[in-house]
């Protein structure tokens, strides 16, 4: 009897564990599916030179940016599209993991839960967000640097324009790419998946938890003289600019104006606000997840609070959160998440379910954006020069980052437009690039004047 009561104390602990063994596998089935059914050793879905067989990649204006031809895939027939396009489209041995032939495999051969990949030899149409258009005149106008140029819609959350560089031609791609530093990173998409010292940008967040912190902000004055000595740190500006107030000192972004207010704000307070910003989340575009930023607000002395209330110390900003940031300001304190997939479309031309605008939290008060957005577009007056964006209502930051000595700074222009037939949020980011005004200012002008002005 007592064997038998052992017996079934086993079978029963057997049955459990085969229990919990199907249920882990049918979770992971149920969230992984796709991704199994879209691996690269699936021969229903990749030809034999590992390529994906089926599917078209279209922008939002339909133009085919990838498809299969002859049985191979293939590109959009200009090579600067196709590099400006890369880290959307992904390239043909999966290096680019935020591409869409490597991320979403199973959307574009028609993968189901219900019918697995049965009928992907067919595959499905996606149309991007994107406007090749956008990311042609992007991708020129960072000239061969490195960076990245964004522009999405902060009320729609759609992604028009999203360009990484280094980038490379899919159709050929370069011997040397793993060992030429011309294509250092050339794999990283630096809008999505990389944070970088962010600069005067930063200041933003310091002047919003100025504004609500300090209720006579708007009334002191401050004397700049070059430089200022915070515990043991010589904070240097760039340049004298006497004495101010803080709407003059954010237009001739001040470090020694803001170095003295972060210390005044204390690390606990900018901790908050940056955390409210949203530039310490990560966003999922899609189901791909944005870098999260990085601050060390532990053990910070007054003289490394100063610095990083200006962006510098041991700062770092994803582009696509800071992007979403100033998207919040525009629109009165939320802005829509951003998106990279407008739709999808079967071989009956049966589209798929429209797409639900999600927005973030409050990353700024509404009181506090109404300031901001005023003194970013001071901004765009007495510093950078309103004839350099014609036809735009202009607010907007620049910011030149310290990245070590030796290098050239990184240099940050990011903003939005108020607009309500063009209401786009926008960053650029070029690493060692220089001034921020000048070098990134340049082409975020150029970008925009390509979607607001037509040229």
């Amino acid at each position: 009897m007592k064997k038998i009561e052992s017996r079934a104390v086993v079978c029963f602990l057997l049955a459990l564990v085969l229990a919990a063994g199907l249920g882990f596998f049918l979770v992971r089935y149920f969230t992984q599916g796709g991704s199994w059914a879209s691996s690269a050793f699936n021969r229903h879905l990749y030809n034999t030179a590992g390529q994906l067989a089926s599917g078209t990649v279209l922008d939002r204006d339909g133009d085919v940016l990838s498809e299969i031809k002859d049985g191979k895939r293939t590109y959009y027939a200009d090579e600067t599209v196709r590099r400006a396009t890369l880290h959307a489209v992904g390239d043909l041995q999966g290096n680019i993991g935020t591409g869409v032939l490597n991320a979403f495999a199973h959307k574009l051969t028609g993968y189901s839960l219900l019918n697995g990949a049965f009928g992907a030899g067919q595959g499905r149409e996606m149309y991007l967000t994107l406007d090749a258009r956008y990311n042609y005149e992007a991708y020129r106008a960072l000239n061969g640097q490195a960076g990245t140029v964004a522009v999405y819609n902060y009320k729609t959350g759609e992604i028009l324009c999203m360009v990484s560089a280094p980038s490379y031609d899919p159709l050929n791609v370069p011997e040397d790419i793993e060992t030429n530093d011309r294509y250092k990173g050339a794999y990283l998409n630096r809008f999505l998946t990389a944070a970088f010292t962010p600069g005067s940008v930063y200041k933003t967040v310091t002047l919003a938890a100025a504004l609500e912190t300090f209720s006579d902000l708007e009334s002191r004055t401050w004397t700049c003289t070059g430089s200022v000595e915070i515990g043991g740190e010589t904070i240097v500006c760039s340049g004298v600019h006497g004495e101010q107030h803080i709407s003059d000192a954010f237009a001739n972004s001040c470090n020694v104006v803001f170095a003295q207010l972060a210390v005044e704000l204390g690390a606990d307070t900018l901790k908050r606000y940056t955390e409210q910003a949203g530039l310490t989340a990560s966003y999922s575009v899609d189901g791909l997840p944005t870098a999260k930023g990085s601050f060390d607000w532990t053990g910070m002395d007054n003289g490394r609070l100063g610095w990083a209330g200006v962006g510098q110390d041991k700062d770092l900003v994803n582009p696509c959160a800071l992007m979403v940031y100033m998207g919040a300001i525009a629109n009165g304190g939320k802005a829509a998440e951003p998106y990279l997939i407008l739709k999808t479309q079967n071989a009956l031309g049966i589209p798929s379910v429209p797409h639900i605008t999600r927005h973030t939290g409050a990353l700024v008060s509404s009181e506090t954006a109404e300031t901001l957005t005023e003194l970013l577009a001071d901004n765009v007056v007495k510093t950078y020069g309103q004839s350099r964006f014609p036809n735009m209502d202009l607010c907007a930051k620049s910011g030149t980052a310290e990245v070590g000595e030796g290098k050239s700074p990184h240099a940050w222009f990011t903003g939005f437009l108020r607009n309500e037939n063009a209401p786009y949020a926008f960053v650029v980011m070029v690493e060692n690039g220089g001034g921020g005004s000048s070098v990134a200012g340049t082409i975020a002008g150029r970008v925009l004047d390509t979607m607001v002005n037509g040229y």
